[in-house]
């Protein structure tokens, strides 16, 4: 391993311990000491080969970590890294916890239910800072809030995606199932599109998007915003956190892990910050690895992606404790979680990691609060060509 980023063995030792004996594994072993800025891979007498399992198929969603290989973040970090695309069958923190991959990208609730079932996992960076769940429905229906949804035909995609929406409506006096009819919706638009239901699941970053590319029939143009209504979760306060980089826990307590998830954290999220800065040179690198989806809807993607995450006021990745408990409590009120999580030894996340990589970033003068970012306008084709 490069010699710039270990820290003293025996103090790393003893840190470990110590940490070991109070059994706070969510800093169950210090990042080493970085000491310099890993400058380049010529610097790295070792380079860690490590895996990330996304959640989806590529697309902007996952742009920073595309951006972190390409313009050789991670090669500075001292590693080579293999992104995995998800899909409909992949569960990523599963793969996490069996050991196929490093690290992985998850919603928080959806980990949360698999570390209640046993997976040692641990959010070690809280990428999106906000929900991109929304319900949205066209304008003439009057669907203005959660209340507004009793007696209508409601999209849900199920899979866990749904709790934000059920919540949101309990808590206006909805009862889904009861107070109106819950539909299963397709991973698209259509089924609102095509009039089959009165209010649709959509992120705010795709399924919007693809209503917006969509032509209206009674103007012969492109379905705009003032045609829609949309109901935010986070609005609502019943939103959960969602995209995190999760790590093994009990890996963690391995130094070199522990050192590994310092810097894999750290080039992750310069990535991010450089498409923060960079929108439309993402954009290209997302599509030079997934060709498949348009350049305008990467190019919505990309914006909406960075307003989940800009600006992130305590550091980029830092967890948020309102947030987190919000996430907690619905999940628990939904009946998702069987209670608050890991009431004994364990934790379920930790800013040590990321408090560590924000330092390195900063000493780099990476900026990881992006006060000063602002989205931009993007126009939509028909399609998301």
């Amino acid at each position: 391993m490069n010699k710039k980023w270990m820290m003293p063995v025996a103090a790393l030792l003893a840190f470990s311990l110590l940490a070991a004996a109070c059994g706070d594994s969510g800093s169950s072993s210090a990042p080493a000491d970085t000491g310099g800025d890993g400058s380049g891979a010529s610097d790295c007498s070792t380079v860690n080969d490590v895996s990330l399992q996304l959640q989806w198929v590529t697309q902007s969603q996952f742009a920073g970590y595309y951006a972190a290989k390409d313009k050789g973040f991670y090669n500075d970090f001292c590693l080579n890294v293999t992104i995995v695309e998800g899909g409909v069958d992949i569960v990523p923190q599963q793969q996490l916890a069996s050991g196929a991959v490093d690290y992985a990208v998850s919603w928080v609730p959806k980990a949360l239910v698999s570390r209640e079932e046993g997976l040692k996992i641990i959010d070690v960076a809280q990428v999106f800072q906000r929900s991109g769940t929304l319900q949205v429905s066209f304008a003439d229906k009057g669907i203005n809030g959660p209340a507004d949804l009793k007696g209508k035909k409601v999209g849900s995609w199920g899979f866990g995606n749904e709790f934000e929406m059920l919540a949101g409506q309990r808590r206006n006096g909805v009862e889904p199932g009861v107070d109106n009819e819950i539909v299963q919706q397709s991973f698209d638009m259509l089924a609102l599109i095509n009039g089959e239901i009165d209010a649709a699941q959509a992120m705010r970053y795709n399924e919007y998007a693809q209503v917006l590319e969509t032509t209206n029939p009674a103007t012969g143009e492109l379905f705009q915003p003032s045609d829609l209504s949309v109901i935010d979760w986070n609005d609502v306060g019943t939103a959960m956190l969602q995209d995190a980089i999760w790590a093994d826990e009990t890996k963690l307590g391995d130094s070199n892990y522990a050192d590994q998830t310092t810097r894999f954290v750290a080039a992750s999220l310069q990535g991010w910050a450089y498409c923060r800065d960079n929108l439309n040179e993402c954009v290209d690198i997302v599509l030079a690895n997934s060709p498949v989806l348009g350049k305008s809807h990467m190019t919505w993607q990309m914006n909406e992606i960075n307003n989940l995450i800009w600006p992130s006021p305590a550091g980029v990745g830092m967890i948020d404790d309102a947030l987190w408990n919000q996430t907690i409590d619905v999940a628990v009120s939904e009946g998702v979680l069987s209670g608050p999580p890991d009431s004994g030894a364990f934790q379920t996340k930790t800013n040590f990691y990321v408090e560590a990589a924000n330092k390195l970033l900063k000493d780099k003068g990476v900026d990881v609060v992006g006060n000063d970012w602002k989205p931009i306008d993007v126009t939509l084709n028909p399609g998301g060509e």
